[in-house]
């Protein structure tokens, strides 16, 4: 994206996300985004008095208990985790020094980084962030992620975390953000962030600390911050310029219209996009058929042409940025290889046999790249029909395995834990799908020390079984008022991910 005015009107809308019960962290969507070409001559960019952020005063800025949406942009400058994600969902230690894994055991132990100190000067200390995962084991937003952990107990620089099983990609879930203990009642608990908090002469405002333990730059001392009571005003406030930087999935549901001179950086996920078969019908009892049908996906045209590229096309439920995707074992799209496979799998005999998609219908993105898939996989036997169903009915026909395939969303946990998805039993497999080989792979997962070879295993026997159809990894964006702000780096949950990176532009005194 250029850094003329390439957007001259932008759709926003508010987040749903399918299948995973809660978001982290993009709370506003967008969808058909029309982009209207600059004219050629340079146009004059308008730049901010101060740079400014939206925040909602009444509520709590907590990490852990505080709303998804408007909250977390500011929470991420005020807090921070014992890892951080980077740009390939890999975890790095932050507030971690370093670690020990003991496998007879299944724990962990973490020794915290030395000298640092909350915004109050006051030190961290283990039973800070002993206190914090305690309390985001019953949080709506953590629990999930930590329904494996028996035990926190805090030593001297030392929490100690053990496992109710092996897990030995664990530390991608500690991504947490710490707040000092006791002060979680209070709207802004203290953190350990690069900004804290405060209010002068301009009003409510984020300013640069003193003492932060990283001593890196910032791209300005001073961040204000503009109250927002909902998401009308800050959209409202985001076309006028009031604010210059918001978060949003672009491919999401129900617009909202903002205007302005917008550009933004797409941040990777872990939100797998999928289709899903009911292998109860005896027609995807056969995994030849399946796999026949995985042929048939051109996921980097659906992508480009459907999802106007705000994802990666994936072959394996593992984010192709990340390390631990098997790129090597991907298979190029090829229509011949397709129809052969269908004519293999006795798909190709001319007897039609028709079945449906179900899709949630409150996406159109979604229900566009349903109807994308059902045409392309409709070439030989197999007729496919796209039924949009309102949310409840979607969920509820899941639930009940009143379908024949679905067009899923799913948001995994950044270990990459998949049996929830494909393991027997597993809370997320509809398709009532069970393999004991997938179960015994899952398990050796877990437990591995090479995660790589243990991932690229799952993934060969996923592919050969074709238990569900990866699709995608749907992108969160950061959008921002164009000019104002350059050398962003986002990730999943931290817009500002490389802070000492990003230069504010503000309009000379």
């Amino acid at each position: 994206m250029t850094k003329k005015r390439l957007l001259k009107l932008l759709t926003l809308v508010c987040a749903v996300s399918l299948l995973t019960g809660c978001w982290e962290d993009p709370p506003i969507d967008a969808m058909d985004l029309p982009i209207v070409e600059a004219e050629e001559e340079e146009e004059t960019v308008s730049l901010p008095t101060a740079f400014s952020l939206p925040y909602a005063p009444d509520q709590t800025l907590d990490p852990v208990t505080c709303p998804d949406g408007i909250q977390l942009v500011v929470s991420s400058l005020l807090y921070e985790g014992l890892f951080r994600l980077d740009r390939q969902l890999e975890p790095q230690p932050w507030l971690c020094q370093s670690y020990s894994y003991d496998p007879a055991t299944f724990t962990y132990t973490f020794t915290l980084r030395a000298g640092v100190t909350f915004s109050d000067g006051s030190a961290l200390t283990a039973a800070d962030v002993a206190a914090t995962l305690r309390r985001a084991q019953t949080s709506q937003r953590y629990s999930a992620r930590l329904a494996q952990v028996a035990s926190v107990s805090a030593g001297d620089g030392v929490v100690t975390v053990t496992l109710a099983s092996a897990n030995t990609g664990f530390p991608s879930l500690l991504d947490i953000p710490i707040v000092k203990s006791g002060t979680e009642t209070s709207l802004t608990p203290v953190g350990t962030g690069p900004y804290v908090l405060a209010t002068d002469e301009g009003g409510t405002c984020l300013t640069a600390r003193s003492g932060w333990w990283a001593d890196s730059s910032r791209p300005v001392d001073r961040i204000a911050l503009s109250a927002a009571r909902d998401w009308d005003t800050v959209l409202y406030q985001f076309s006028s310029h009031d604010i210059q930087l918001i978060t949003a999935d672009l491919t999401g549901t129900d617009p909202i219209t903002a205007t302005g001179n917008i550009s933004y950086v797409d941040a990777d996920t872990t939100i797998l996009e999928y289709v899903g078969f009911n292998t109860r019908r005896e027609i995807f009892q056969d995994p030849a058929v399946r796999q026949a049908l995985g042929l048939g996906l051109n996921r980097d045209t659906l992508v480009s042409a459907v999802l106007s590229g705000h994802a990666q096309a994936a072959q394996f439920p593992v984010s192709p940025v990340s390390s631990l995707y098997p790129e090597e074992s991907e298979v190029l799209y090829s229509y011949d290889a397709f129809a052969s496979a269908m004519e293999t799998a006795g798909c190709a005999s001319g007897h039609i046999r028709t079945l449906t998609l179900l899709v949630n219908e409150e996406n159109s993105f979604k229900v566009s790249a349903a109807e994308y898939i059902a045409q392309a996989l409709s070439d030989f036997d197999l007729h496919i029909q796209v039924e949009a169903l309102p949310w409840e009915e979607y969920t509820a026909a899941l639930a009940a395995g009143n379908f024949d395939l679905y067009y899923g969303e799913v948001k995994l946990t950044a270990d990459w834990n998949l049996a929830p998805l494909v393991g027997t039993g597993g809370s997320l497999n509809y398709g009532g799908w069970s393999d004991p080989e997938t179960d015994q792979l899952l398990a050796a997962y877990a437990a591995a020390e090479d995660r790589a070879a243990a991932m690229e295993a799952l993934c060969a026997r996923l592919a050969e079984q074709a238990p569900i159809l990866p699709v995608c990894f749907s992108a969160t964006s950061v959008l921002y008022q164009t000019g104002a702000i350059t050398g962003l780096s986002p990730t999943m949950a931290e817009p500002f991910y490389d802070l000492s990176s990003c230069v504010i532009h503000l309009q000379e005194a």
